[in-house]
Order: C-alpha cells, then structure tokens, then sequence
C-alpha cells in the first residue's frame, strides 16, 4: 500500500459532503422551526440534538457491520452509495415541507441516512494509507471537510437571502457529486477478503478494550469523550456568551464571526497539524494541543469582558473585527487542529487492519456521547450560576484537564512503520 495525495484529495470529498450538509442543517433548520413552525425553544434544542442521538445509536455499528461486509464494491462503498443519495433527497424537501411531521419525515431521513455513511467513509482513509501516512492523510480529510463548512455558512447564508431553499439543493448537489467522484475514484483494498475468521462487533470490541491490560485504547477514548465535552459544551453556548457576557447585541451575529475565526485558523492548520503529529509524535502533539486549549479557555474566564472587546483590528476581511478574544480564538483553533487531526488515526492504530470500521465506530461512539453530554452539563452550569455565561470557560478548561489525564498513560497509537509497503 502506498500513499497518494490525490487519492486522499479525492476521498476528501466525501468528508466535504457530509460538512457542507450539517453546516446547512445546523445553521437554518432552526430558522425554519422558529419562524415557520414556531416552536418553542426548548423543543427546538431538543430537535437540534437528534443527529447526535442517531449517530450516537447508529454509526458505531454500522462501523462494525462495514468491517464484516464483502461485496464485489467493497466493504464501505455500498453504505456511501446508498446512504448518500437518500440523504441528497430529504435534505433537498426539508425547505419544501409545508407541514410539521413532513418536515420532520424529511430530517429524520437525512438523519438515519447521514448516519449509515459517515462511519463508512471516515473508515476509507485508513483503509487506503499506511500508518505512518495518517496524521497527514486526516489533516487532508479535515482540510476539505473545513471547506465544506465555510461553503455552507458563507455561500449558504447569500443563497438563504434568495430563496430559503437554495442552501438546501447547493447540499443535495455537492453530496451527490461527492459520492460520485468517491465512487469513481477510490478503490478499496481487497486484501481483507482473504480474511475468513469472524471478527468482533463493536460491543465485544468495547469489552476487550474495557479489559486489556493496556489501557491504552481506553484512555484515548476517555481522553477523546473528555475534549469533545469541553469543546461542544462551550460550542453550544458561545453565541449567548458574546450577548450576555461579552455585551454584543442579540442580532448583531458577532459570536458567529468569532468562532468563524476559530473554525478558520483550524482549516487553515489542519494540515500542517497531521504534519506535527507525523513528525513529533500523536501523543505529544495532542497534549500540546490539550495544553494550549486549556489555556486559552481558561484565559477567556479571568481576562474581563471589557478587555476581551478591545478592537485590535478593524474590518478584516472575512473575519471582520478582531477584538483581543479573536486572537485567544484563533489559537484555539491551531489546538484544535493538533487535537482532533491525529486522534483518529491514533484510534485506528490500535487495532488490526480488519476492524479499523470498528475501532472509527469507537471513536464516534465517544465523540457523539460527548456531544450530546457537553451542552446540557453547561446548561445546568448556567442555571446554578444564575445565568453567568462566563462560567462556560470554566466547564471547557476542567475536562481539557481530565482529558491531558488520560493521555499521560496512553503507550500505543503511533504510526506503524511496518505498515508501510511498495
């Protein structure tokens, strides 16, 4: 097996469908449950957590089920051809769904239909690189995944001043031809077929991991529950800590522009991040990120609100204004990159070529339990302090700091050298 670039270029595109399809749904379904449905708040965060339920209930085994499958196609490929134009085609009737329970049949559908594919071709990248190559390969699928998300918000929220629905079918096109040229493109090995013996499931997989004696694969996975807990937990309320904490008006859509400087210096670093963690190491470069994000969120907590709204630069373009916390942002965002470009093929390098869909199911399993865990431990966070959106950089910084913990006993997960072959 070797590594190629454009082969891994090319199965970024996968990764950029699925991006450019929640950051669609996560940026207008609200709007429409509000002012077309008017549903109540609290309904509409219920309804805006359902993705992660469905992923937290269904791509760890279809991740599994990927693993055991044999098909002429391979062993991801029928998920991708099916899940992704399904997904196409509710995802293009949510705007035209006149009544609750069609919009509600439509999402549902794009929700079982994402989550039957994502596994599957988040799995593809190790299938087709070396160990060594990893690192780098995920920074790649990050990269493009990146760009989705910035098509989505930026091209999206021109097209939704046109017509509501034109977001919609941009996301339907661009997943379509992202199947298609994946489809077209990439070739799974088929050396697993040589492979006769059952293979675990993702719950014995669990076990095992549970009772290794290297806790290794354990402790990545805590560690990967813990950093996703801080990141989604301050993610869900960031937006309400500009208003209520940093003091910018409700319509202004200031706490937007600042995570965008986040998400942007993380797209840019992506790459570079696989590099760092080829070079010097996953568990170093993670705990480096680990380290620097904990800073950042706790500095975010101390530095007062007046201070964190100082204009360093004005009008930037794309970023517009850059107060003092686009800065502290903009460095959360190169953490981030050194933490999540290299976990996954940390994961994945702890088992057999065989089970990598398993172990990715793994990995997914964690990340969407935290997911669905960071924003309503915050939300209680904020209700016991009266509504004090600053003790949301308190809850981040505490499970960096379990997170660092964990990592401090992993011993496995670098590249495997003898993975690499001619």
């Amino acid at each position: 097996m070797k590594f190629n670039y454009g082969k891994i270029f090319l199965l970024g595109f996968g990764f950029f469908g699925v991006s450019v399809i929640w950051g669609t749904y996560n940026a207008f379904v609200p709007l429409f449950l509000a002012n077309k449905f008017h549903l109540d708040p609290a309904w509409i965060g219920f309804f805006m957590t359902l993705d992660n339920i469905a992923a937290l209930l269904i791509q760890p085994p279809i991740g599994a089920w990927s693993d055991r499958l044999r098909t002429p196609i391979g062993r991801r490929m029928p998920f991708i051809l099916v899940g992704a134009p399904i997904g196409a085609l509710a995802f293009g009737l949510i705007p035209l769904a006149a009544i609750l329970p069609l919009f509600v049949a439509c999402t549902s559908t794009l929700l079982l239909s994402m989550a039957l594919w994502r596994t599957p071709v988040v799995a593809l990248m190790p299938d087709i690189t070396p160990s060594p190559f990893r690192s780098q390969a995920n920074g790649i699928i990050n990269f493009m995944g990146g760009i989705g998300s910035i098509i989505s918000f930026l091209l999206g929220s021109r097209l939704y001043e046109i017509n509501p629905a034109y977001p919609f079918w941009l996301g339907s096109a661009l997943v379509l031809l992202a199947s298609i040229l994946v489809f077209s493109f990439i070739r799974e090995p088929q050396d697993f077929t040589a492979r006769s013996e059952k293979q675990p499931g993702l719950f014995e997989s669990l076990k095992s991991v549970v009772q290794d004696d290297d806790k290794s694969a354990l402790r990545v996975l805590m560690a990967i529950l813990f950093w996703f807990i801080s990141y989604s937990a301050i993610e869900a309320f960031f937006t309400l800590y500009a208003q209520n904490y940093l003091g910018y008006p409700e319509n202004s859509g200031a706490g937007a522009r600042l995570l965008g400087q986040l998400s942007l210096l993380f797209v840019i670093f992506a790459l570079p991040a696989g590099m760092i963690g080829a070079r010097l190491g996953r568990k170093r470069t993670i705990m480096s990120g680990v380290s620097i994000m904990f800073l950042a969120m706790f500095s975010m907590f101390f530095i007062p609100a007046e201070t964190l709204n100082i204009v360093l630069a004005a009008k930037v373009p794309v970023l517009g204004d850059i107060p003092v916390i686009g800065p502290i942002l903009m460095v959360a965002g190169v953490a981030w990159a050194l933490i999540n470009i290299n976990s996954l093929p940390m994961v994945v390098d702890m088992t057999e070529e065989s089970r990598i869909g398993t172990y990715t199911g793994l990995y997914y399993l964690f990340s969407t339990m935290a997911a669905i865990l960071g924003p309503n431990i915050n939300g209680w966070v904020i209700k016991l302090s009266g509504e004090n959106y600053r003790y949301i950089m308190v809850v981040g910084p505490i499970f960096m700091a379990f997170a660092l913990l964990m990592m401090l006993g992993v011993r496995r997960g670098e590249a495997r050298t003898g993975s690499l072959k001619g």
